[in-house]
C-alpha cells in the first residue's frame, strides 16, 4: 500500500456540515429508507444495515459524502 497517498482529516465532533456522516445519513433517511415501512425495529435494522453495507461498496457514493462536507 502506499502510504503517502493517505492524508488525515481532523473532523469536528460537534459540527455537522463539514462531516460527511451527517450527508450518510441524510442520503439513508431520503432515499435508501424513504419509502420503507417496516412491521418491527428489527426488520428496520436489517434493512438499514443492509443498505448501509450497499453504500460502503458504492465508491462513487462515498466520495459524494466527502464533497458535500467540502473536506477535499
Amino acid at each position: 500500500m502506499d502510504w503517502s497517498k493517505i492524508a488525515l482529516a481532523f473532523l469536528p465532533p460537534c459540527a455537522p456540515n463539514p462531516n460527511p456522516a451527517e450527508s450518510l445519513w441524510a442520503w439513508l433517511k431520503r432515499h435508501a429508507l424513504a419509502n420503507n415501512c417496516p412491521a418491527s425495529m428489527a426488520e428496520r435494522s436489517v434493512t438499514a444495515r443492509g443498505k448501509l453495507e450497499s453504500a460502503q461498496r458504492r465508491a462513487t457514493l462515498a466520495a459524494t459524502f466527502w464533497r458535500q462536507a467540502k473536506l477535499f
